[in-house]
């Protein structure tokens, strides 16, 4: 009898001119509970969206995805475009769209998903605290992302509403949101077990 089949999760943050483009690929254990980030990658400023979307096909069509991945892809502002050049792509893995909100609560619309950036964050944030999430340190950009997770805060904007990024604290949340939109992923078919209502406590 054949055991349970990896599966691996694909978070793609879509960069502009002064962001990176970045990809996170997690792997999820075969208990269900523990992730491992087994590649982080941002893309060179500038590189073009035709690009990106080719860099991610090359990547979900290695012998070790190919048929075993799912990719959680930013769709919000210019995202839109580059989610209907991934779906043109033939991938071979199956696409969510997801726009990154300042709201309280993740909704569904189609194809495509609302999720709060604190809960995507904090999924991360929780994961880490519970040791469920490893990631290796041989990996190029981990000494990037950790610098990222340290420099994300919490902040209240003129209008009462959450500010959650790196802005004014740090240079990039590419990774980060990456990895987030990853685990989002591989955890949505639990988030009726509180991951989606997990709120992120001041680094």
């Amino acid at each position: 009898m054949e055991g349970p089949v990896t599966r691996f999760y694909v978070g793609l943050d879509l960069g502009q001119k002064r962001d990176h483009a970045a990809v996170a690929v997690v792997e999820k254990g075969a208990d269900e509970i523990h992730y491992a980030v087994r590649h982080l990658e941002r893309m060179p400023l500038g590189t073009p969206y035709p690009d990106v979307v080719a860099r991610v096909r090359e990547m979900v069509q290695d012998e070790k995805l190919r048929g075993r991945c799912s990719l959680a892809v930013d769709g919000t502002g210019v995202g839109a475009p580059v989610v209907d050049l991934l779906r043109a792509a033939e991938l071979g893995c199956d696409l969510s769209a997801v726009t990154i909100t300042g709201g309280d609560r993740e909704s569904q619309s189609g194809e495509v998903w609302s999720v709060p950036k604190r809960d995507l964050i904090g999924g991360v944030q929780v994961l880490l605290e519970k040791g469920e999430l490893r990631i290796a340190r041989e990996l190029r950009e981990a000494g990037a992302l950790m610098r990222e997770l340290l420099d994300v805060r919490m902040t209240m904007a003129g209008s009462g509403r959450v500010r959650l990024g790196a802005d004014g604290f740090g240079e990039h949340d590419d990774l980060v949101i990456a990895l987030a939109l990853a685990c989002w992923r591989a955890k949505r078919t639990q988030r009726h077990n509180g991951f989606g209502k997990q709120r992120l406590p001041c680094f």
